[in-house]
């Protein structure tokens, strides 16, 4: 009997070599891929036998792109919220050991250039001169009279600092955490219809005309995805392409070419990012005091030694240092990485500007019922069906929402598709959850050993004003301040979390693990934000990440050994 063992071997390594080639043609990536070990993977389904033409398995095993501006954060598991000192006594943080799952995280806050190009396409798609959309620019706008204070004078920043030149590339500030919630839905829409572009899915500079306002309507990702022909009002057919080339008319989430949403980083993320303990020695004490080593704040050799480390308040009175010498080159903030970055390659992690993160606000964190990306704040909702059986998608209408500043703000653009809470059919003997909000689940509400059962809503331990500010026909505010004297705490559903100092804090606020809040609505002079992204398929490439962790780990021992 022959032997074809080696022509077999031969044979199998061509068809693997020219299926990669063709995955990198389609999906418009290059360089080395992971390899399927078994060549029944290829193009035959394990499950039924059955060909599989269009190489949707080994799409699916393609790691993604890192999306642009971001920074790739392999998950793993640390000690969350040990502070270092605790002299403020708030007793808001307790030790407690979590595992977040790996993400993308932007490498710098997002920058005033990155917030305009936001409200000059607001502005271009729904002029503020249309009646029907007459506040959704003016909601977005940052709110630039942070910048005062009854005793200081700061009027040239109310003037410059969100548009002028000089501050292009600074942290937006004045933004509030709804405001940065919608810019990131806005990102994410923006970044996939470039995508689709690119992949042939839609003509070329569709976006551009939208702009223009040669296109009517707008794109939004999850209409798309669950009822594409109401995309751009009902235009879509037209302006995507007949395919030719093994492509159904629409991409598909399978397809690979969506990313997945840009939000709001955790505050168990955020944490993590920032303690960038990956080639640490303290990794599993979680001794860790600032995003970089030791426990200064300056650096302790080389050219630059007794230079700051980051952009914050060094005293009273002392927001910047001696002029000349010893100072940390900014008194408000700072250019964004204007400091070297941690571990994971992110800047400005402690200093220059706090940051919100999506988590709502409790003193005490239940690791108890998690330990695996943690997070506060789930409402769990779907997406409304209409009476012919399709996704609901809003059209010609704009969806707002009066703040308890009394500011209005757009939650629900023309073209987006409208989503509903739960309800008890959809939550019925579900074992992980009975209801759409969860915000107070196990902390204050019926169900928790903290609620207080005086009976009555005053006897929930969260208890905070409700306020409810309406406008007469004429857009003058009615009030509504809730002036309960039941009312025994400001903390409520809508309360968010912000992490990290600022350019105005002392340095007790540089440990990651300090946490503060501030109601969603309201913004601050000191406060901005980044975007995150879930990292979808494997947790890491273990070969090129190990690589990476060891190399740093022999920099930090030769950096000790040359003390």
């Amino acid at each position: 009997m022959k032997n074809y063992q080696p022509l077999v071997v031969i044979l199998v390594a061509l068809v693997s070599v020219s299926s990669c080639k063709k995955i990198e043609q389609v999906l418009g990536i290059s360089g080395s891929q992971p390899q399927i070990k078994s060549n029944r993977y290829q193009n035959t389904s394990i499950a039924t036998g059955w060909d599989i033409d269009d190489n949707s398995l080994n799409k699916r095993r393609i790691g993604e792109q890192i999306p642009a501006g971001m920074i790739f954060v392999e998950g793993g598991t640390y000690t969350k919220g040990r502070i270092q000192d605790d002299v403020m006594h708030d007793w808001n943080n307790m030790p407690t050991q979590q595992h977040v799952q790996s993400f993308y995280m932007d490498e710098t806050e997002v920058t005033n250039g990155m917030y305009v190009e936001y409200l000059d396409y607001l502005k271009a798609v729904y002029p503020p001169s249309d009646p029907r959309y007459a506040n959704i620019y003016k909601g977005a706008l940052p709110d630039t009279l942070v910048w005062r204070n009854r005793l200081g004078f700061n009027e040239a920043m109310i003037e410059n600092y969100l548009r002028h030149p000089a501050y292009v590339i600074y942290p937006v500030v004045g933004v509030s955490w709804i405001q940065a919630t919608e810019y990131t839905q806005w990102r994410t829409d923006r970044v996939n219809e470039k995508r689709l572009e690119d992949e042939g899915y839609l003509e070329k500079e569709v976006r551009l005309k939208v702009v223009s306002r040669e296109i009517e309507g707008n794109f939004s990702t999850q209409a798309y995805l669950n009822n594409p022909q109401e995309v751009y009002n009902g235009q879509m057919e037209s302006l995507a392409p007949d395919q030719n080339n093994d492509k159904s008319r629409y991409a598909k989430r399978g397809s690979g070419i969506l990313v997945p949403e840009f939000r709001l980083p955790t505050e168990t993320e955020w944490e993590y990012a920032a303690q960038a303990q990956v080639s640490d020695t303290h990794y599993y004490t979680g001794r860790k005091k600032y995003p970089w080593e030791g426990d200064r704040t300056r650096k302790t050799k080389g050219r630059d030694k007794g230079d700051q480390l980051a952009n914050f308040k060094q005293g009273k009175g002392d927001y910047g240092g001696i002029a000349g010498w010893s100072h940390d080159n900014a008194d408000i903030t700072a250019e964004v990485g204007s400091y070297a970055p941690n571990d994971f390659g992110l800047y400005d992690m402690a200093g220059n500007v706090s940051e919100w993160v999506a988590d709502v606000y409790r003193a005490n964190i239940a690791s108890d019922f998690s330990d695996f990306n943690y997070y506060r704040g789930n409402v769990f909702t779907k997406k409304a069906i209409n009476s012919e059986g399709k996704v609901e998608i809003i059209r010609d209408q704009v969806v707002y929402d009066t703040l308890p500043n009394g500011r209005l703000i757009a939650v629900n653009l023309p073209g987006e598709v409208k989503n509903i809470p739960l309800d008890e059919e959809d939550t019925y003997l579900r074992p992980n959850f009975d209801r759409a909000n969860n915000i107070s689940y196990a902390d204050g509400d019926g169900m928790s050993q903290k609620a207080q059962f005086n009976g009555g809503e005053d006897s929930r331990m969260y208890n905070s004003p409700q306020h409810s500010i309406n406008r007469d026909e004429n857009g003058k505010i009615l009030g509504g301040l809730d002036k309960s004297s039941n009312r025994t705490s400001l903390i409520g559903d809508d309360v968010r979390v912000y992490k990290g100092g600022s350019w105005r804090d002392r340095a007790y606020w540089l440990d990651p693990a300090q946490r503060r809040y501030l109601p969603e609505y309201m913004a601050a002079n000191d406060l901005g934000f980044r975007c995150a992204m879930t990292r979808i398929g494997s947790k890491s490439d273990q070969t090129q990440i190990r690589g990476e962790i060891r190399k740093k780990v022999k920099d930090k021992e030769r950096e000790r050994k040359g003390r």
